[in-house]
């Protein structure tokens, strides 16, 4: 008997085989239930490819559908999410189900998992409460797991665009026609079901105050903040002060003082910029003043200004930091006699030649030929 065959009979048999059980199905009542999750998902932003975490939500009775994107997604977007989440669904549910992520879970699973105090005071505030499903028991949140694959398919796909901002915005407005729009596996239109759910939400605090989160920073010698490798500006009185930055969903507010603030727009992407605002720029003119001519150039001019023409184009053209290549250049006009030297920068000057170690050797083979004579006699009378 085969390999194939054995294991067949086994299985018809029931041996070393766990039984299957039917999953069964989940019915929930209107405004009990909301489903949170988020899945990975590629998408192109600004002509660049990120790998960015989709965060969605879905009503459990009506499977109202809010999903957003973002390049990262810790403690301070799970928040901004959610509560832009209640805010489109017009109300809150009794409970909203995760999957056992850290940005919520502070220790254990399924019913014994207990939630970060900070996001737990952040549920009370707008009137739910986080609970978790066992581990392993994906089917209890099949309700937001399903949507994941139909934005990668249809929401992103072939869609590419100008800014996070953008995207955001175009996955809100995709999020309205699909809500409008009939769905075989529930027979029904979500946006007619949720006119039902909605009387059963909790409604909303009459002032939801904004998602932030607080950093402590110093402004940099050259007038800037940096916050998540982005660097905003500030003015210059500030440099080397100690600034506090609140940052939201839109804005980073630098505060020196309470009445001195300044405001950016909030950048995602991409990493290491610099965002100067136009009140923050040095006027005309103002800039630092460079000392130029540099003293090792000036001491050269002086010496030899036959050979200011080469300075200037060794300046533009040569592969040396141009400090380094005009104290070059000054050891060999005073270490070297100065026919020789000048001779050797004329022809350089005549092909274009910018490599100082290589006008080291002209010089040296102009010296050897003309001061180092050997096997000619010493004039008679001298010394």
């Amino acid at each position: 008997m085969s390999y194939q065959a054995l294991t067949a009979f086994c299985r018809r048999q029931g041996i070393g085989q766990t039984p299957v059980v039917p999953s069964g199905q989940y019915h929930f009542e209107p405004g009990v239930e909301m489903q949170h999750d988020t899945s990975p998902h590629e998408v192109e932003v600004g002509g660049r490819k990120y790998k960015a975490q989709t965060a969605s939500a879905v009503l459990c009775y009506s499977r109202m559908l809010f999903f957003q994107i973002a390049p990262t997604f810790q403690r301070f977007d799970c928040k901004v999410f959610l509560t832009d989440a209640v805010r489109y669904m017009n109300g809150a549910p009794q409970r909203v189900m995760i999957d056992n992520t850290h940005v919520v879970v502070l220790r254990g699973t399924g019913r014994e998992m207990i939630p970060v105090p900070e996001m737990e005071a952040f549920a009370d505030r707008l009137g739910f409460r986080f609970v978790a499903h066992e581990r392993g028991d994906a089917n209890r949140s099949a309700r937001v797991e399903r949507p994941f694959s139909f934005v990668e398919n249809n929401f992103l796909a072939g869609r590419t665009f100008a800014s996070w901002q953008d995207l955001n915005r175009q996955a809100r407005q995709w999020c309205d026609k699909v809500n409008s729009t009939y769905k075989k596996h529930i027979r029904a239109v979500p946006r007619e079901l949720f006119a039902v759910e909605q009387l059963h939400l909790k409604p909303l605090p009459a002032w939801i105050p904004e998602v932030y989160r607080l950093h402590q920073r110093t402004a940099d010698t050259e007038g800037y903040v940096s916050v998540h490798s982005i660097r905003y500006s500030v003015p210059v009185a500030w440099i080397g002060r100690r600034v506090e930055v609140r940052e939201t969903r839109d804005r980073i507010d630098i505060e020196l003082d309470p009445r001195h603030i300044v405001t950016h727009d909030r950048v995602l992407t991409p990493l290491s910029q610099r965002i100067t605002l136009a009140e923050h720029r040095p006027p005309r003119g103002s800039g630092v003043k460079r000392n130029d001519p540099h003293p090792e150039e000036q001491a050269l001019i002086e010496a030899a200004p036959e050979i200011t023409p080469y300075i200037s184009a060794l300046k533009q053209k040569g592969r040396k930091v141009v400090t380094l290549a005009l104290r070059q250049l000054l050891r060999l006009l005073r270490e070297y006699p100065r026919e020789p030297f000048l001779a050797a920068v004329a022809e350089a000057a005549r092909y274009g030649l910018y490599d100082l170690d290589r006008l080291e050797r002209m010089i040296l083979r102009r010296v050897a030929r003309h001061y180092f004579l050997i096997g000619e006699k010493e004039p008679e009378g001298n010394d």
